[in-house]
C-alpha cells in the first residue's frame, strides 16, 4: 500500500480529496452543533411566562417558568385566589411511564453520524476517481512517451487531448520533439554526405600527388581539389551554424541589395537590371551583410556553373518584400524537383559530377534567407533556364 501510494500520482490525489471532503465534514458538523448547543443554552436560562387557564378558557393564574440545571423544567405560579403552586417537570429519562424515554432518531445517535461520515466519504470517493484517474492516466502516457523519447525513439509522439495545462505540456513535448528530431535527422545527414562528398577531393589529391611523383603535372589538379575542401568544410560548418538558431551570426545592420548586387554581378560578369518603378532607395533590408553576399554569391555560382552563358540579376520591391532574381539559360528544373534541390548535398541526376559544387550552395541559400524572415524559390524562366528567386522582408 505504501508503494502504491508513493509511486502512483492518483492515488495521492485521490485520497487527499477524499480526506479533503471528510474532515469538511466533521468540521462542519461539530460547528453546527456547536452553534445549536450554545442556542440551546441560551434559550432555556431565558425566563418564560406561563398562564393558567380553567375549563371556560378563563385565566386562573400566572408564573414564570425556569430550567434547573439536572431538575428539568420549574413552574413558579400564583392563581386569582392569591395562592401560589410550584409545578416541576424532570428531566426527559426520569419520566415515570411503562414506556421509557422514546428512542431519538438514527441521525441523533453518535452511530448514526460515523455512518454518515462514511457515506459521505464513500460517495466523493466513488465520484472522484474517475476523474483523477483520467487526469494522472494522460500524465502517465506522457510520462511514456518522454522515457521512450529519452530511450532513443525519437519518433515518439504523444496524444493532445484537452485544453489544459497537460495538453499545452503535450503540445510542447510534440513540437520540442519534432525540432530535435529534425536537427539531429538534418545533422546525420549532414555528417553521412559530408563524409562521401569528402573522400572524393582526398582521392583526386592522392591520384594528383602520385601523378606529380612520376611525372610532376599535377600541381594545378592539387590545387583546385585542395579549393574543394576548404569550400566544402567552409560551407559545413555555416550550415551548422545555421541550424543552431541560437548560435550568433552576425550583426544586423541595414543592406544595400543594390550595391551588394552590382559587386557579386561584377564578379561573374552577370547584367543587373532594376524593375520598372523601383528606385535603389527602397532596396534596403536588415540582415547580416555577409550572410546575405553569401546567398546571392551562391546563386550566381550556381547559375555560372549550370546555365548556359547569360547570367541575369533583377531587383524588385512590394508592399513588404525586396526581391533578388537570377536567372540562367540552362536546362532548367523539373517542377517536382523545385523544392528538393534546397536540401544539403542533393543535385539533379547527372549533375553530380559536374565541375565543382557539393551539393551545400542551395541549401545554404535557404538557410540564411529563412533566418532573416525571408523565402527563396525556384521558378522557369520564360525563354527556358531557371530563376531563383530571393524574398527579404523590408
Amino acid at each position: 500500500m505504501i508503494n502504491l501510494y508513493s509511486r502512483h500520482l492518483y492515488v495521492r490525489i485521490w485520497l487527499a480529496v477524499v480526506a479533503g471532503v471528510v474532515i469538511l465534514t466533521l468540521t462542519a458538523s461539530w460547528m453546527v452543533r456547536w452553534a445549536a448547543d450554545n442556542e440551546r443554552e441560551r434559550l432555556s436560562t431565558l425566563p418564560r411566562t406561563v398562564i393558567v387557564r380553567d375549563a371556560d378558557d378563563r385565566i386562573i393564574g400566572t408564573g414564570q417558568a425556569t430550567r434547573v440545571p439536572g431538575q428539568g423544567m420549574e413552574f413558579d405560579l400564583t392563581l386569582s385566589d392569591g395562592r401560589a403552586l410550584t409545578l416541576q417537570m424532570p428531566p426527559r429519562d426520569q419520566n415515570p411511564g411503562p414506556a421509557g424515554r422514546a428512542p431519538p432518531p438514527p441521525w441523533r445517535t453518535p452511530f448514526g453520524f460515523t455512518w454518515m461520515i462514511v457515506l459521505v466519504g464513500l460517495a466523493v470517493a466513488l465520484g472522484v476517481y474517475p476523474i483523477v484517474r483520467r487526469l494522472t492516466q494522460r500524465l502517465e502516457t506522457l510520462q511514456r512517451g518522454v522515457q521512450r523519447w529519452g530511450e532513443g525513439d525519437l519518433s515518439v509522439r504523444v496524444p493532445e487531448q484537452g485544453q489544459d495545462e497537460v495538453a499545452d505540456l503535450s503540445k510542447n513535448f510534440n513540437a520540442a520533439a519534432a525540432r530535435v528530431e529534425t536537427l539531429v535527422r538534418s545533422h546525420k545527414s549532414l555528417l553521412a554526405n559530408a563524409s562521401h562528398e569528402l573522400r572524393s577531393p582526398l582521392t583526386r589529391i592522392r591520384m594528383g600527388l602520385e601523378l606529380g611523383a612520376a611525372n610532376g603535372a599535377a600541381k594545378e589538379e592539387i590545387s583546385r581539389n585542395i579549393a574543394e575542401l576548404d569550400q566544402l568544410i567552409d560551407e559545413i560548418l555555416l550550415a551548422s551554424r545555421l541550424d543552431a538558431h541560437e548560435a550568433d551570426i552576425g550583426t544586423v545592420e541595414s543592406v544595400d541589395l543594390t550595391g551588394l548586387a552590382a559587386e557579386e554581378c561584377a564578379r561573374v560578369g552577370a547584367e543587373l537590371d532594376l524593375a520598372d518603378g523601383t528606385s535603389s532607395n527602397s532596396l534596403n533590408v536588415p540582415g547580416v551583410p555577409r550572410l546575405l553576399r553569401r546567398a546571392v554569391r551562391n546563386l550566381l555560382e550556381n547559375a555560372r556553373r549550370y546555365g548556359a552563358g547569360e547570367i541575369s540579376v533583377e531587383l524588385k520591391t512590394d508592399a513588404r518584400n525586396a526581391e533578388v532574381r537570377v536567372g540562367d539559360r540552362g536546362p532548367g528544373v523539373p517542377a517536382a524537383l523545385r523544392e528538393r534541390i534546397f536540401e544539403p548535398f542533393y543535385r539533379l541526376p547527372g549533375a553530380s559530377e559536374r565541375n565543382g559544387g557539393v551539393g551545400l550552395g542551395l541549401a545554404l541559400v535557404k538557410s540564411i534567407v529563412e533566418r532573416h524572415g525571408g523565402s527563396v524559390r525556384c521558378e522557369s524562366r520564360v525563354g527556358g533556364g531557371a530563376s531563383f528567386v530571393i524574398a527579404l522582408p523590408r
